[in-house]
């Protein structure tokens, strides 16, 4: 089998996909409840967020803090570089045998240095302080 040939199973999968949604997207227009009231009241109720029965609640000044923003983007900043260091965990072992296992601590040293850098910097900036 040629490279080419190696790419016609992905290239197959992903023309089902994209034709799979596009018919999702529009047998859910074509088939779906249609709410052909003209009356502003029925149209504001019609684009409400549901939740779980309770009544909705429209405020239109809704502020919500952007401290959540913040913690939320840092969790997964902090949790993508834990990420990075699971393969290199299970290559280490592999590179003291070959030779090159100081090189790979000594990167991975650089790595965490900048983890706890960045950790320092987020405590003595009071970015998750919620007050």
């Amino acid at each position: 089998m040629t490279n080419s040939g190696a790419l016609l199973p992905v290239i197959i999968l992903a023309a089902l996909v994209l034709v799979f949604g596009v018919i999702i997207v529009f047998g859910t227009g074509l088939l779906g409840p249609k709410n052909t009231s003209k009356d502003p009241a029925s149209q504001k109720v019609k684009n409400m967020p549901y939740e779980c029965g309770l009544p909705g609640t429209e405020m239109a000044d809704t502020k919500i803090s952007i401290k959540f923003y913040l913690t939320a983007i840092l969790f997964i900043l902090f949790d993508i570089e834990i990420i990075f260091m699971y393969p290199w965990a299970i290559k280490f072992l592999d590179s003291i045998q070959d030779g090159t296992g100081g090189y790979m601590l000594g990167v991975m040293g650089v790595f965490v240095l900048l983890f706890v850098v960045g950790l320092i910097w987020e405590v003595k900036s009071k970015a998750l302080d919620w007050n």
